[in-house]
């Protein structure tokens, strides 16, 4: 299966990644990134609105797909599994904020921008999703520190 100019499914994922951290931000608008290494955050941010448009628009790509019916499903019930523990995490760390929790946050975006490039063969995303998960991992672990000082 290939994909014309936008991929449909990725918007859709991305969309649904964004809505918990809208709402989060929306009810915690006091709460400040702790992390004061800037590098880091730029990393971070760099790499995160990187994945958010390579997911859904194939840049420097010369096939924007999947290689067989498998991948393609593959993408869909993997990225489907990742973004429900996503969800349920975020349900779960909205009333017991726990460093644990925090990082699986961290990680489970990251993971679903990685697969997504592999699976995609969008190596620009690959790389993009690395670079965030250096970066979101790097800065929400430097961020715990505020939750473990809040318990």
């Amino acid at each position: 299966m290939e994909f014309g100019w936008i991929n449909v499914f990725g918007v859709i994922i991305v969309i649904l990644m964004l809505i918990p951290n809208i709402v989060y931000t929306i009810k915690n608008k006091n709460e400040n990134n702790l992390c004061t290494n800037r590098f880091m955050n730029v990393i971070e941010q760099i790499g995160r609105y990187a994945c958010i448009v390579l997911m859904w628009l194939p840049l420097i790509v010369w096939k924007f797909g999947f290689a067989s019916v498998f991948e393609m499903v593959l993408y869909l019930v993997c990225n489907g599994a990742l973004l429900a523990a996503y969800w349920i995490s975020f349900a779960v760390y909205m009333k017991r904020k726990t460093v644990r929790l925090v990082l699986v946050l961290a990680i489970l975006p990251s993971c679903i921008f990685l697969l997504s490039g592999i699976l995609l063969r969008h190596w620009l995303l690959v790389g993009f999703a690395v670079l965030f998960a250096v970066g979101h991992i790097y800065v929400t672990y430097k961020n715990a520190a505020y939750i473990k000082d809040r318990n």
